[in-house]
């Protein structure tokens, strides 16, 4: 007897307000509402539906500072450096996550702020790498590039859910992938995977081309611009003066 694959009990239908964001001179932001409907394939299991919601940005490596007061003056004393960390992260949460997530899930699903940054061999440099990055979340916070939205995802009737996520105007251009998870007792019991295209236009595209592929005109380019901007602003202030 051949083995069927097994049916999920419950999955997500999602929706988007929108699945791209341009990046032009006038972008200063934008509200993302995520919204969907939980679909079901067998009676409703018993206990308490949570919905957790996580929208992350590109990852890239950095190097976290500590500043030391020394002789009277602030300098850097030791870095760790960060393999991987995301350069926009956000979780939104039906409830305050310790209440409904699990440590083993949190760890295979790399669903909060501190799991989704990586020190791999971070160690060998500093033994305290948690302060360094509790250091890093917390400047990304006060910035808007990291957000804990504990709370603000809506659920009703354990099937339909909405929550919207801020983006903040210094975006980085990139796929933006965009997870929901179903869970239940602290467990996941379901995921849904969707993402978000984040990409220059106009103007701001074609210098980044121009960047990239040629970068030496580019170079001369911005030389130009910035002797004109220098000379027109010159020019106005003497005008100023003689009127």
């Amino acid at each position: 007897i051949p083995f069927l694959p097994a049916v999920p009990e419950q999955s997500v239908v999602l929706g988007l307000s929108q699945d791209k964001v341009s990046l032009t001179t006038r972008f200063d932001g934008s509200n993302l509402l995520i919204f969907g409907a939980i679909k079901r394939e067998a009676p409703m299991p018993e206990g308490p539906l949570d919905v957790i919601v996580t929208l992350a940005g590109p990852t890239q490596a950095i190097t976290v500072r500590r500043k030391e007061r020394r002789f009277g003056i602030w300098v850097n004393a030791e870095a760790v450096p960060m393999s991987q960390a995301p350069a926009f992260y956000a979780v939104a949460s039906t409830a305050p996550l310790p209440e409904i997530l699990n440590n083993v899930d949190d760890l295979r699903h790399t669903i909060t702020i501190p799991r989704a940054i990586r020190a791999v061999g971070a160690t060998s440099v500093a033994p305290d790498v948690e302060n360094f990055i509790d250091a890093l979340v917390r400047i990304r916070m006060n910035k808007g590039q990291y957000q804990m939205l504990e709370g603000l995802v809506r659920l009703d009737e354990d099937t339909l859910f909405r929550t919207e996520i801020t983006l903040p105007s210094a975006l980085t251009e990139g796929v933006y992938p965009t997870r929901i998870f179903l869970l239940r007792s602290g467990a996941v019991v379901a995921r849904h995977d969707a993402v978000i295209n984040v990409q220059k236009e106009g103007v701001e595209r074609s210098l980044f081309e121009m960047s990239r592929e040629q970068p030496l005109l580019y170079g001369i380019l911005s030389l130009v611009i910035a002797v004109a901007a220098g000379w027109g602003a010159s020019a106005f202030f003497r005008m100023i003066r003689q009127a």
